[in-house]
């Protein structure tokens, strides 16, 4: 019933909750990526807040360097405080196997580190940038949210991803149109070890094709071969002889075999596709 009636509130009551929520919180560290989603949450808690709020990014070999640069320039723009956080999730036997599990482990250990940090600076929640629509995806990385009682303030506004963009946009924020970026280990195929050296492969792949004019892309590593989603709109541009060799030419010396344009294009989490059901049963 309360999801029903958060769901039939406009966009304006649902901000209004949300600042609500995180004057009740009083005080707060934000996980932040720089993503739309952990950008808005930051900006929010920042105005709602202040100083009573800080915004921390967890870096590692699966942050791409460019996004970090972004999220702290974000950050310093809009003069949200920002700490980064070293994070060692690759030393974790259990995330660098890269089983259904893997998000959980990384959750598991930011939230550890932020839960440090929390005492030791004397906050009194964690929160990070969960959205209504995300309820109903494969994400293990809320179990270790929930594990670690960290905040879902957008959520329990009954925020969408696109109420969100909606709010980003009014209010001015230059991420609001911003892709989905999620982090570099999620283009490693399951069962694939990840390794500082792949995701390197992976991240370089990406920039080449971003400098072939390509926004949205994916970059998914399956060994020798790497699969290349380019988004829909896309396509059409991609799909041609000359294109191929370009694209060629920029992935194969990175250490890529063969290289596969996906014809279905981008797609969220299309690695969960050849998950088993009962690895994403009991990865929830």
């Amino acid at each position: 019933m309360v999801e029903e009636r958060l769901s039939e509130m406009d966009v304006t009551s649902k901000a209004k909750l949300l600042e609500a929520k995180l004057a009740d919180a009083g005080s707060l560290l934000v996980a932040y990526s720089g993503g739309t989603d952990s950008a808005f949450l930051a900006y929010a808690a920042h105005a709602v807040l202040g100083e009573q709020m800080l915004a921390v990014i967890a870096d590692s070999p699966s942050l791409p360097r460019k996004e970090l640069a972004a999220a702290l320039v974000f950050a310093a723009r809009h003069g949200i405080p920002v700490q980064v956080l070293q994070t060692h999730e690759m030393e974790n036997p259990e995330y660098a196997r890269n089983d259904a599990q893997r998000c959980f482990h990384c959750k598991d250990e930011l939230f550890t580190q932020m839960e440090e940090a929390r005492v030791r600076l004397g906050f009194k929640h964690l929160a990070y940038g969960m959205n209504v629509d995300d309820r109903g995806e494969f994400r293990p990385g809320q179990q270790a949210a929930a594990m670690h009682g960290a905040l879902a303030p957008m959520a329990q506004a009954g925020l969408t991803k696109a109420e969100i963009r909606t709010l980003a946009r009014e209010a001015g924020l230059e991420l609001a149109d911003k892709p989905a970026s999620a982090c570099l280990s999620s283009r490693i195929e399951y069962g694939r070890p990840v390794t500082a050296e792949n995701l390197r492969q992976v991240e370089r792949a990406e920039e080449a094709l971003h400098e072939l004019g390509f926004g949205q892309v994916r970059v998914r590593h399956h060994g020798d071969l790497a699969r290349v989603e380019i988004a829909r709109e896309d396509l059409g541009r991609a799909l041609s002889v000359e294109m191929f060799d370009w694209i060629t030419a920029a992935l194969k010396p990175l250490g890529f075999l063969y290289i596969a344009v996906d014809t279905q294009g981008y797609r969220s989490g299309s690695m969960n596709d050849v998950l088993p059901v009962t690895a994403i049963a009991a990865a929830k």
